[in-house]
């Protein structure tokens, strides 16, 4: 079977999903370890039996709605491949958003701390330590299986010396006196998803991605609601300036935005939205005492 042919094949077989000639291409060029252009270059190469077989047993699950990240083994965020695992949610497009706001304000104001908290995969912490000015990053996660899966993303990226991982609750291990050592920066994509979203889900997202760090409670805010607490006393302590950058669900934002103000009320608070134009993310920039 030629390249042309498997992946007509595969199109076909995945004929009830959406984008079902990308989801076949993205299965192909992860087999063969080839870009796009090599499958259109090549489309008339035969494929040797065991590369038939795999494909074949890929789409299977492809087509029973497992997410192809998580058949590949890995998902593109802002300019690198990472490691995903069922263990740690697939990086989303949103997320760079975040990272954008999170890298503008810290190559202006040059953190000495930076505190990633849910990390998962470690697309968040390992892309400042790959963009941002040299600081002592702590990637935090409850899930150990998740820290496994950062450790590998920190090694394969080259910034296991830059990134140290902590197994903890939010940012419980962590002295406030911190923010006395000069500016602080914190990033957070927790679960923000609420009881009854979660009953609406696809698929493909609650039967395989982790519930862990997807479901936020009654509201979405519970994990959050947390997290505030924790930064509005960090921020009692702080000598230096901080921010802190948390994602939140498209219709989150004025309630989250007032969950904000109430906890860090000295802060400059804002809400901006994604690339797509939804409320997304909500900031503080908290003053500091020095």
């Amino acid at each position: 079977m030629t390249i042309r042919q498997l992946l007509a094949w595969a199109g076909k077989a995945l004929a009830n999903q959406a984008e079902a000639e990308l989801s076949a291409r993205l299965l192909l060029q992860a087999l063969l370890d080839r870009p796009s252009s090599y499958l259109i270059a090549h489309d008339d190469e035969r494929l040797t039996t065991d590369i038939v077989n795999k494909m074949q047993a890929w789409v299977k699950r492809a087509g029973a709605g497992e997410p192809i990240p998580y058949i590949i083994g890995r998902a593109p965020f802002y300019d690198a491949d990472f490691i995903v695992s069922p263990a740690v949610l697939i990086p989303r497009p949103e997320t760079e958003g975040l990272v954008e706001l999170a890298l503008n304000w810290a190559r202006v104001n040059r953190p000495v701390h930076i505190f990633d908290v849910g990390t998962g995969s470690g697309c968040i912490p390992i892309t400042l330590a790959r963009h941002a000015p040299p600081a002592n990053i702590w990637a935090v996660d409850i899930s150990q299986a998740a820290l496994n899966i950062t450790w590998q993303n920190c090694r394969r990226l080259m910034v296991d010396g830059q990134v140290q991982l902590v197994n903890a609750d939010l940012l419980a291990p962590f002295s406030a006196q911190l923010t006395s050592q000069g500016p602080w920066l914190i990033t957070a994509n927790l679960p923000y998803i609420t009881d009854l979203e979660w009953t609406e889900l696809a698929v493909g997202v609650k039967s395989y991605e982790p519930a862990l760090a997807l479901k936020g409670g009654p509201d979405g805010f519970v994990l959050i609601e947390q997290l505030l607490a924790q930064v509005a006393t960090m921020a009692e302590h702080a000598k230096f300036p901080g921010a802190l950058f948390l994602e939140i669900g498209y219709q989150q934002g004025p309630a989250g935005l007032d969950l904000l103000q109430g906890y860090l009320p000295l802060a400059e608070a804002n809400l901006s939205q994604d690339y797509g134009g939804q409320d997304r993310y909500l900031t503080a920039f908290i003053p500091g005492k020095k």
